[in-house]
């Protein structure tokens, strides 16, 4: 048996894992990067790359490039940047440079001395692993670990000091009932400031699924993802492996949620005139697309309810 944090990565980056499978991610789920959610996605994000003052959009955990063909189609006068662990996919715009990743926190050599930059990293942070601790019935908190192939987890001894030391501070647990499971957003910390130190001038924008210290969830979050169901977590390869972020902990300058800062920029779910339908029946059909698409993105019990994170340098 393994630390879940190990096992986690060899499953989703390793030679056989995850996030290296031909059909890619949206081959097994949606996010608002894809489809329609991802036109409307890319226009907010390029009125925000204008409002910051930078010229240069970076997609770090960019999949196949879905938002950076919208981001292509819609500004070309962007420069566009994909990091992922895969090589460049077919059928990506020319302009659009690429820049492979070892994956997980770790990001290429080449990802460094930005400059005028968006770094977007969008459901990045809840697929780089941690550390999952669980208390014991004696109260003990102890790392949890696991054996893919038996299907089985245990628990080991004391936890990391610098495990220990980030729950302390963000996510205590002194008096936490038996059974309480913690995933611990130290690794995650990590990477988010590893991403913060390749930018010399600029602006990094975290989206995901998160909580804070008010609301950490008793039983963790750690979920597996295959053809678009949830699935028990198996690190295995055969499915994703997410876990909410605890965007409290990052660095940061600004915090909002998706439904606020799209509306802040300019995102309404507004439907178009019914004259338009006679007038002109195609600018119509699109119009209602990206109304429905915008509806999707700022839903409060929904993807409007995820965490917009950012961080200026």
């Amino acid at each position: 048996m393994v630390p879940w944090r190990e096992a986690w990565h060899e499953a989703l980056y390793g030679a056989r894992g995850f996030y290296r499978r031909v059909e890619g991610p949206a081959g097994h789920f949606t996010t608002s990067t894809h489809g329609p959610l991802g036109a409307v996605l890319a226009a907010a994000l390029g009125r925000l790359a204008d409002r910051e003052g930078v010229s240069h959009v970076v997609d770090v955990g960019c999949g196949r490039g879905e938002l950076l063909h919208h981001l292509a189609a819609g500004r070309p006068d962007l420069r566009l940047t994909g990091v992922d662990v895969v090589p460049r996919p077919a059928g990506l715009p020319d302009a659009v440079d690429w820049l492979r990743s070892p994956g997980g926190a770790h990001l290429p050599d080449a990802l460094a001395d930005l400059e005028d930059v968006l770094v977007v990293a969008h459901e990045w942070l809840d697929v780089v692993p941690c550390t999952v601790v669980e208390v014991d019935d004696g109260g003990t908190p102890r790392t949890v670990l696991v054996d893919a192939a038996a299907r089985q987890e245990e628990l080991t001894g004391a936890i990391d000091p610098g495990d220990a030391a980030w729950c302390a501070e963000h996510w205590p647990l002194d008096d936490l009932s038996p059974g309480t499971r913690v995933e611990v957003g130290l690794s995650r910390d990590r990477a988010w400031l590893g991403l913060v130190g390749r930018v010399r001038r600029g602006v990094l924008l975290a989206v995901d699924y998160g909580h804070t210290r008010d609301a950490r969830p008793p039983a963790g979050t750690l979920v597996g993802y295959r053809d678009g169901t949830a699935v028990p977590p198996l690190p295995d390869g055969t499915c994703d492996l997410t876990a909410h972020v605890a965007v409290d902990s990052l660095d940061q300058d600004e915090r909002t949620t998706q439904r606020e800062a799209l509306r802040a920029l300019g995102v309404t779910a507004d439907t178009p005139p019914l004259d338009l339908a006679r007038t002109d029946p195609a600018g119509y059909l699109t119009a209602l697309a990206s109304s429905s698409a915008a509806a999707a993105l700022t839903d409060p019990n929904g993807l409007g309810a995820f965490h917009w994170v950012l961080r200026r340098v």
